[in-house]
């Protein structure tokens, strides 16, 4: 007489609690927020700062040319004489949208001109040059 069975007692719970899943969602969509800029790579350049209208996102080749005169073409670091030799054939298969420059602005001009020279010799004729937006005090 002192047990009973559960068909006799309190009928079964069978709801899923999914609030403390939701806690999880909210918590791991936090911490990608902060480390997305975070995990952004590239090129590290000192853009010069300019007063331009900012330019519609697309794709295209990213050519950098950092402080020190190395140019990469997205992340891959080449030399002049290899920039001149291979630009042209990436240019054909992932240039057609165009091209964008990014030169630190402590760059020679000389160095940043023979660069250009290279992509409109390869054909390219949409190149972008980068600057960062002018702060306003």
């Amino acid at each position: 007489m002192g047990r009973r069975r559960r068909a006799e007692g309190t009928p079964l719970n069978a709801e899923i609690n999914v609030v403390s899943l939701i806690d999880v969602m909210m918590l791991l969509m936090i911490i990608f927020m902060i480390a997305a800029p975070i995990m952004q790579g590239g090129v590290d350049v000192d853009l010069p700062r300019a007063e331009a209208r900012p330019l519609e996102p697309k794709g295209g080749l990213a050519v950098s040319v950092n402080r020190q005169g190395q140019i990469f073409v997205d992340e891959t670091p080449l030399s002049l004489a290899e920039f001149r030799a291979s630009f042209k054939a990436l240019a054909r298969d992932r240039g057609k949208e165009g091209a964008y420059l990014r030169a630190d602005q402590g760059v020679p001009y000389g160095r940043v001109v023979e660069v250009l020279a290279i992509m409109r010799a390869a054909g390219v004729n949409g190149v972008g040059l980068v600057a960062e937006p002018e702060r306003v005090p």
